[in-house]
């Protein structure tokens, strides 16, 4: 080992600092400590085994990108450090695939690289850290991340949802009036109403003020409590002390077209399947008959697993929902379905497009492989891999890609995405020629459905393609819904479109 290689470690394990350009110092410990939390973290969760040793070499790429002129070398038993291919550093591999010693390595390099670039050192902990899991995560899949912690902070707040009241507001020439209400939620219970104008905020009046201006008084921090007064659509003045919560933003959002039954699925919050329950219960005992649903899951991009699950499990009889698979234990799960279904004999339809993905796809799965819908529209996204997160010492999160989704068949949904039964993507007559075999009893996707579903992982690109390209993915338009209330007009076309249920899901 050179004398610099031993004043390095020495650096290290006494928590010494490096100074920076603008005096700034370089704390090695935060490095390290969050490299041992990741490796270890990671080593046992991600999706294919990967060596220790390797992923680190990945990571250590990160300083080339931070300087073009470094670069970092394995060989021969050492890790080297190069300026413009000149060795300045060397120190011995681990000799095992310790997460511990091999982070220690990483971050040794990481200070012979500060003591020798002003970039390096300009970039301090933080951009090294980020540098180091951009580099090895583009090794891995394009899930897995790093979030600083200050992006880190944001993100936690966005799952957890804003602090307010549940209502959304806008202008209508000088008011300021309720645009929108969240179900179940604060806005609502006080009896808040769509129209309504707020007159007042706190005893403030909202003469003068704009739509954000009114909107940042209502919101505020949770368990506290916010006055309102407003002045009802007939003209009468309430007030109420509202409590201000932590209100998702609104998911599910439903209309009476004719006799069917629109749902359109934006997201997976923490609220959408107890507000998907309402709305349909509502349809079902609003004194009109539904002769059908159709629930639109175009753009939605998911969310939380568990609402999909739950969303599902409202219109599915008892069995499998969804399966995960992983390397860790705990990342193996198999989804179920426990109630009875709701509206068993009514007839849905899914309606996806290409930005359809991740949770969106596993209830659109799910009801597909149970026969329980058909699925309208064209090839959906394919996002199905699970993230687990770890915090990191520095205030930072990691995201890691630890388990694939398999819908109820057993075929991946990640790179192959849903092939509907009815495809939209390749044109007006293909529609039309569809619809009318279907209303003939012949199913024209069959063969390429039964090819989709018999699909299991890991795929190659080419044959994932093939698969595809029956239905490529495409953006919603207009003739999905066409096609949708086609399919419930025609309780043969419907029935012809369907997957046959499987008694071993249930």
């Amino acid at each position: 080992m050179t004398r610099l290689s031993v004043l390095l470690f020495l650096l290290i394990s006494a928590g010494a600092r490096a100074e920076g350009p603008t005096g700034g110092a370089f704390d090695p410990r935060i490095v390290t400590s969050v490299y041992v939390d990741a490796l270890s973290f990671m080593q046992p969760r991600i999706l294919e085994p990967v060596p220790v040793s390797r992923m680190t070499v990945w990571g250590l790429r990160g300083l080339n990108a931070l300087d073009p002129n470094l670069s970092t070398v394995l060989a021969d038993g050492q890790i080297r450090l190069n300026v413009n291919a000149r060795q300045v550093f060397e120190a011995p591999a681990p000799r095992d695939e310790s997460a511990v010693a091999w982070a220690n390595t990483a971050s040794a390099l990481a200070v012979a690289a500060a003591a020798l670039s002003p970039a390096i050192r300009q970039a301090r902990e933080q951009g090294i850290v980020q540098a180091f899991f951009d580099e090895l995560f583009n090794h891995l899949d394009p899930y897995s991340r790093y979030v600083a912690p200050a992006a880190a902070e944001l993100d936690r707040e966005k799952r957890d949802g804003r602090a307010g009241i549940g209502i959304a507001v806008a202008m209508r020439g000088p008011a300021v009036v309720v645009q929108s209400v969240i179900r179940d939620g604060p806005g609502e219970i006080v009896g808040l109403r769509a129209g309504d104008t707020i007159i007042a905020v706190d005893r403030k009046s909202t003469r003068g003020m704009d739509a954000r201006t009114v909107m940042d008084l209502l919101e505020g921090d949770e368990d506290t409590v916010v006055q309102v007064t407003w002045r009802t659509r007939d003209g009468k003045v309430r007030e109420s002390q509202t409590p201000r919560e932590l209100v998702p933003p609104e998911t599910v959002f439903s209309e009476m077209v004719g006799n069917i039954l629109l749902v359109r699925i934006s997201g997976f919050s923490s609220t959408t399947d107890s507000h998907l329950l309402l709305v349909l219960r509502d349809a079902f005992g609003g004194g009109r008959p539904v002769d059908g649903i159709i629930v639109d899951l175009r753009g939605n991009r998911g969310g939380l697993v568990r609402q999909a699950v739950s969303a599902a499990d409202i219109l599915l009889p008892p069995g499998i929902v969804a399966i995960t698979a992983g390397r860790a234990p705990e990342a193996n799960h198999v989804w179920r379905s426990y109630a009875d279904e709701l509206g068993e004999d009514i007839p849905v339809v899914v309606v996806v497009d290409g930005r359809t993905a991740s949770a969106a796809e596993i209830l659109a799965a799910a009801l597909a492989d149970r026969g329980r819908a058909v699925v309208v529209g064209s090839s959906t996204l394919g996002k199905g891999l699970v993230q687990t997160i770890a915090q990191m010492p520095d205030g930072g999160e990691l995201f890691v890609t630890w388990s694939r989704i398999l819908a109820p068949l057993g075929w991946p949904i990640h790179g192959l995405g849903l092939l509907p039964q009815v495809c939209t993507s390749r044109g007006m007559d293909v529609v039309r020629r569809q619809l009318e075999a279907l209303a003939a009893g012949r199913n024209n996707m069959g063969p390429d459905i039964s090819a989709h579903r018999k699909a299991r992982a890991p795929l190659t690109a080419a044959r994932i393609q093939t698969i595809r390209n029956a239905c490529p993915p495409a953006e919603g338009r207009e003739v999905d819904l066409d096609a949708a209330r086609a399919l419930i007009a025609n309780p043969v076309a419907y029935e012809t479109a369907l997957l046959p249920m499987r008694p071993d899901l249930r």
